[in-house]
């Protein structure tokens, strides 16, 4: 027998995610190259007692963790937003050149600025992924006939190749190809409590402004047309949203670096679940999002212990055949 999930109310939907949320979240706590059982991570989490292995998972898995959650958030979120303002099925932060900006604004600030602290380089990367925006869209909306969502990939690719060649340049004119390459790998190798206090205010009050703007978006998703006939300011809430993309992107990329896919994938994954109401989209993007970065970077750290595997890589391998799957299903309505 099928079962329709679109028929299952959007509660227990939701509540189902959020368990396994919980359960994805115990399981990055309990593997990795430490030998950790379920009691010591049960321990770590609700009392204050102390061990070598307690130390583990407070100081180093469970900022990972915790920073998992909320850029995974961050991302698929931000995707979310771009499909539904574009209503283009392939828009992802990393096609669209946002991710690529904030790399090439991150390697310039820390060459210019060896001495800059975290918040500056976490603005730095708000900086890049607007002007990455910027010069995709510009450079897609230069043809006559406007920009159809393949345009905009194609523009995307450019872009962010010339962004990546901007910030290797960069690296290697300032002498600072390591520092950047820590930076721009893709991981959350090394998340400490002082990052997290930063981006965590930024990221959180981005995806509460997207749940406040998530009917608007959905109106904005159908048609133009009927947003405007239905009394929405296109440019106030096009404005806003955009505003919200930045914030998320250039928060998630100043802690990982450059991550793919996320963004593209979660929410058609969604979709199929929930439907086409950004109401239900957005909040399950956000908890869908973060389980599965919780789950590429456990994979990434436990498939070939003690060595890590970057979660980019694990992201790509399992984004690319998604992005294909997208450009051959409807590949038509892309031109």
């Amino acid at each position: 027998m099928k079962i329709n999930l679109k028929s299952i109310s959007f509660i227990y939907k939701l509540i189902f995610s959020l368990f396994l949320l919980i359960g994805m979240f115990f399981l990055a706590m309990l593997f990795g190259a430490a030998d950790i059982t379920t009691t010591e991570v049960w321990q770590a989490l609700t009392t204050t007692a102390t061990g070598d292995n307690i130390l583990i998972i407070r100081e180093i898995r469970l900022p990972r963790g915790v920073a998992a959650i909320f850029v995974g958030a961050a991302l698929a979120v931000s995707g979310a937003i771009m499909q539904g303002m574009t209503r283009n099925p392939l828009a992802d932060p990393g096609l669209f050149g946002l991710t690529a900006g904030a790399n090439a604004a991150l390697a310039v600030a820390i060459g210019l600025f060896p001495s800059l602290n975290y918040l500056g380089i976490m603005i730095s990367c708000f900086i890049g992924a607007a002007l990455g925006s910027i010069l995709v869209f510009g450079i897609a909306s230069m043809n006559k006939k406007g920009f159809s969502p393949f345009r905009i990939v194609l523009a995307g690719s450019a872009v962010s190749a010339f962004l990546y060649a901007v910030a290797d340049g960069a690296s290697i004119y300032f002498k600072i190809s390591k520092d950047v390459s820590m930076w721009t790998a893709g991981g959350i190798i090394g998340t400490s409590w002082s990052q997290l206090q930063i981006i965590i205010p930024f990221i959180s009050i981005g995806l509460f402004i997207s749940l406040l703007f998530s009917r608007h978006l959905t109106i904005l998703s159908l048609n133009e047309e009927v947003a405007v006939g239905l009394g929405q300011n296109i440019t106030q809430v096009k404005s806003i949203l955009f505003i919200v993309i930045i914030l998320l992107t250039g928060a998630a990329v100043s802690l990982v670096g450059n991550m793919v896919f996320i963004g593209l994938m979660v929410p058609h994954i969604v979709r199929s679940i929930v439907g086409t109401d950004y109401r239900f989209i957005l909040p399950m993007s956000a908890i869908i999002g973060a389980v599965y970065m919780l789950f590429a970077d456990t994979l990434g750290r436990t498939i070939n212990a003690p060595y890590e595997t970057p979660v980019v890589a694990i992201i790509a391998i399992m984004g690319l055949p998604f992005f294909l799957l997208i450009v051959s299903k409807r590949g038509r309505e892309l031109l």
